[in-house]
């Protein structure tokens, strides 16, 4: 069996079984063929099947001298080694080849995140259009902060997912959870509906775009980024941002670390506990305000 069609295979494992977004799936799917590339040109057109560490690990250093991220690096060699577990589990592979390999150590990046008063700049001081653009503009800005649902989870939002006092969330291989909302939220989803179910009455999805199709990720990220730079100077301004900001000012103001775990969907508590970086950062800073000998 070719490399092309091992990789295909496994991307189509990924896509259909795993539920994978668009997104992780073109970057699965470019660090695989260029790791096979780089197997055609050192190794003459080596097989993923008689692949040894000896062949990723001299890859790994080919990419560290190409002076990539060592974050960048993790990860192409982390997708290659969910490659090998799903050629072991088909039984193409007896073992996997790379599954001591260690990768190259980053430096944790703290989340960035927005002010707590940027804001409520946004909501209570920045006026949206009084007209269905301005209105789904303003509900998709609202369920990202207050719920901290990812960008993927947001436009695979349905109608009946939707409920008066909570959300039901596809989440990463393929769970669901529920979310609460506020009833903020409420108000602006019933507000949205009234005018979404006259102009787009026959579309399942909950947010759509101007004309009344679904939401897509570049659409999103463009609105998301217009209204962040209203009220934040952050470089960074996507939609994720959005989903830090909720968890960081969710633990900034006493909530259970186990709680947003769940409203998060991570499947490991490591996953959320970067977020107390944040909230340290401002222990440190109200002690050294606060203390007489701060």
């Amino acid at each position: 069996m070719s490399n092309i069609t091992l990789i295909n295979n496994f991307l189509e494992y990924l896509k259909i079984e795993k539920r994978y977004s668009n997104h992780t799936l073109v970057s699965y799917e470019n660090d695989l063929f260029q790791f096979d590339n780089y197997l055609s040109n050192f190794y003459d057109s080596l097989s993923l099947v008689s692949v040894d560490m000896i062949h990723v690990r001299s890859y790994m250093v080919e990419l560290l001298e190409l002076q990539l991220a060592k974050s960048s690096v993790a990860r192409k060699i982390s997708t290659i080694k969910s490659l090998y577990k799903f050629l072991k589990k088909e039984q193409v592979i007896s073992s996997s080849p790379v599954q001591l390999l260690e990768t190259p150590k980053i430096d944790k990046r703290l989340p960035t995140f927005i002010k707590e008063d940027e804001i409520i700049n946004l909501f209570e001081e920045f006026k949206f259009e009084d007209s269905f653009n301005g209105k789904r503009d303003r509900l998709i800005l609202a369920l990202l902060y207050q719920t901290g649902i990812r960008l993927s989870e947001i436009i695979g939002l349905k109608n009946k997912d939707v409920r008066v006092q909570e959300i039901k969330v596809l989440g990463k291989r393929n769970k669901e959870r529920i979310i609460p909302i506020s009833s903020i939220v409420s108000s602006l989803v019933v507000d949205y509906l009234n005018d979404k179910n006259f102009a787009f009455p026959e579309n399942n999805f909950f947010l759509v775009t101007d004309k009344g199709n679904k939401l897509y990720e570049k659409f999103v990220y463009r609105k998301v980024n217009y209204y962040l730079s209203m009220v934040s100077s952050k470089q960074k301004k996507s939609p994720h941002i959005l989903r830090h900001t909720f968890a960081t000012h969710m633990l900034n103001n006493g909530a259970d670390l186990n709680a947003i775990k769940e409203i998060l969907g991570h499947e490991n508590l490591s996953a959320t506990q970067v977020y107390t970086h944040n909230t340290f950062q401002k222990l440190k800073s109200i002690h050294k305000q606060s203390h007489p000998r701060g």
